[in-house]
């Protein structure tokens, strides 16, 4: 291992290996086919770059994410090594130029999403090459079983023929004995060395609260938290909101999310690397490319979107393996809105079958045809044409096209924005001379909070349903307000394109794939119930139920999540009953307003109010107030 050493030296400037990197570069060097499971900020990269960097030839890494490729690629060049991908606006001529500069030039990494590698010139192209490893980042999208499934990564194996020779190497960072299985029968991997760390964190405390005042705990906590930290949300618009509100109480912090131009995701994560602003406020979209060591905390806001999920975005506190906390900050209302999503975006077959059987309707085709051109597609008018919503009809349309029963441009479910570039004293005068609009501005202004503050994304069929109208109305009213001067009005009705795989038999093309979608639909179910009950579980210590989810047993307790210090505490049974006596006042009474009143601990009053809830002795409403169970 000591040219490994001495590249590793050389390029990341250490001079030693993390565990087990080491044992995994042996195995790929060794031409043995490889499955390497590390906790988020293990050093996955650096496990197949290394092998790469070591032997003659090019290292094709397979990955699901542009973004994630180019900031590897950013990386690798910034240390003078050759790397490259295949942007997707390239032509023929370009990417047969691509590869020549590739293949003469001594580059050492060929990045490529497996949506490129369908590409019968690519996988021509590709052969051309001298590879040295294939690795395959993110190998947990292969499976139905893992949480970010892609059919796209079914594909992959086709490398087997392409390149004979070459040893894979496949790494993820979630992926219970399930998803290991998919992944070596998928990729034909050969007797695999399956390589694990366990994901235990030893300084890692998992917290899970109930908690009615979200903001005043996020103020509490920052207090007493003096580390960088990041809280994650899941809109776009409360990246802003929840850091405006941070910066106003003297918390200095950032906000990222998917929709930011290139610039200010740079300056976001530039001024959060350098603790300019030490708090990060960010969707999910933020996590690539992080390598921060002295996070001291990660707070969800609102619920993550599986127990994976949580794992990685937890896992970027404490890489210093100093005492670092994850925090999630819930309540009832949040485990609602997370069933109600789960609910509306998980189709049966039959709604499946509804919407392609309109889909034939829409566009006139006969039982039978199949027309191999692109049709053009407005999402919207299809909506509203067959009475469907649409928050059900997009993620039908995202099943179709990952299983290759139609395709469809990712586009098609892109949100309008709007922005008010007038006061609001000059909108109502507006509304006052143009009666027509009056209503419809009251609608919009009471769905919409904040659009004179900032762009707002609006959806043009929720408004119409709101205002009785209909959403070509909605979309005339929006652009003669903006020839008036009144808005700034960005619509994305433009149409997508859609492109028909098979002929119109609309049961007999769902059913060949009915049993695999049902099977991938009950799989998302499975790890929504599993998220509810890992929040909910205030019985067994946090981090032994993230090892038994993936797989790893007799374990011991961490003695630091919210479960072990509850237990070390114990349970005081003069709160309970205090708050029991309070509530039977048949006055319905928040968190707050039951630890002022008893004039206690509200750390220690939220676990005993956490016990009643689990136990059924209480009931906390919409309003997030408890009241006595009857």
């Amino acid at each position: 291992m000591k040219k490994a050493i001495e590249i590793l030296h050389q390029y990341w400037g250490f001079s030693s290996f993390k565990f087990p990197q080491e044992e995994i570069i042996n195995s790929v060097l060794e031409k043995k086919d490889t499955i390497a499971l590390l906790p988020t900020g293990g050093g996955k990269s650096v496990c197949f770059q290394i092998p790469a960097l070591y032997q003659e030839g090019t290292c094709l890494v397979i990955s699901p994410l542009i973004a994630l490729m180019q900031d590897q690629v950013a990386q690798l060049k910034n240390k003078g090594i050759k790397a490259t991908l295949i942007p997707s606006s390239f032509s023929t001529d370009e990417i047969i130029t691509l590869f020549d500069n590739i293949k003469f030039g001594n580059f050492k990494f060929l990045y490529l999403s497996p949506e490129r590698l369908q590409s019968h010139l690519i996988q021509q192209k590709i052969t051309e090459l001298n590879v040295n490893v294939i690795a395959i980042d993110e190998a947990h999208c292969i499976s139905e079983w893992g949480h970010d499934f892609r059919p796209s990564y079914r594909n992959i194996s086709l490398l087997r023929t392409l390149i004979p020779n070459a040893n894979m190497i496949a790494l993820t960072a979630s992926a219970t004995q399930k998803v290991i299985d998919d992944i070596t029968r998928n990729l034909a991997l050969e007797n695999p060395i399956i390589i694990k760390k366990s994901f235990f964190r030893k300084h890692l405390a998992y917290q899970i609260y109930t908690v009615e005042d979200k903001l005043l705990r996020l103020k509490q906590i920052f207090k007493k938290t003096k580390k960088p930290g990041i809280v994650y949300v899941t809109s776009r618009k409360k990246t802003k909101e929840i850091s405006d509100f941070l910066n106003a109480n003297q918390f200095k912090s950032s906000y990222y999310h998917g929709k930011l131009s290139a610039e200010e995701k740079e300056l976001a994560f530039e001024n959060w690397m350098t603790e300019k602003t030490p708090i990060m406020v960010a969707t999910n979209a933020f996590g690539m490319g992080i390598d921060k060591q002295n996070v001291g905390v990660v707070i969800h806001l609102s619920l993550p979107n599986s127990i994976e999920n949580y794992l990685q975005e937890a896992g970027r506190a404490g890489r210093n393996d100093e005492k670092s906390f994850s925090v999630v900050l819930q309540n009832s209302e949040d485990i609602r809105l997370y069933k109600k999503q789960l609910k509306d975006t998980l189709p049966t077959i039959e709604e499946i079958k509804s919407v392609y059987k309109k889909l034939f309707q829409h566009f006139q085709i006969a039982n039978g045809e199949l027309f191999e051109t692109p049709f053009d597609f407005n999402f919207l008018a299809f909506c509203e044409k067959y009475n469907f919503i649409p928050n059900k009809v997009a993620p039908i349309l995202q099943i179709l096209n990952n299983y290759e029963v139609l395709k469809i441009s990712t586009h098609f479910n892109k949100k309008s924005t709007l922005f008010f570039t007038t006061s609001n004293y000059q909108v109502v005068n507006y509304a006052n001379f143009n009666k027509n609009f009056k209503q419809f501005m009251n609608t919009l202004l009471r769905n919409y909070g904040g659009i004179f503050e900032q762009e707002t994304q609006i959806d043009e069929y929720f408004l119409a349903k709101k205002a009785a109208i209909t959403s070509h109305q909605v979309i005339a009213y929006l652009k003669q307000l903006e020839v008036d001067g009144i808005v700034s009005y960005q619509t994305t009705t433009n149409n997508s394109e859609i492109i028909f795989l098979h002929p119109r038999e609309e049961d007999k093309t769902i059913n060949r794939v009915a049993a695999t979608i049902k099977k991938y639909i009950t799989q998302k179910q499975r790890k929504g119930f599993e998220l509810i009950h890992f929040i909910q579980n205030s019985d067994v210590c946090r981090s032994q139920q993230i090892l038994n989810y993936f797989d790893e047993r007799n374990t011991e307790k961490c003695g630091i999540c919210d479960v072990c210090l509850a237990k070390k505490k114990g349970l005081k049974i003069e709160y309970s009953s205090k708050i029991i006596a309070i509530l039977k006042n048949n006055i319905p009474l928040s968190s707050k307003e039951i630890t002022d009143t008893l004039n206690g601990n509200d750390q220690e009053i939220l676990i005993h109010l956490r016990y009643l809830l689990l136990n059924d002795h209480v009931v906390i409403n919409a309003q997030n107030k408890f009241y006595l169970k009857k």
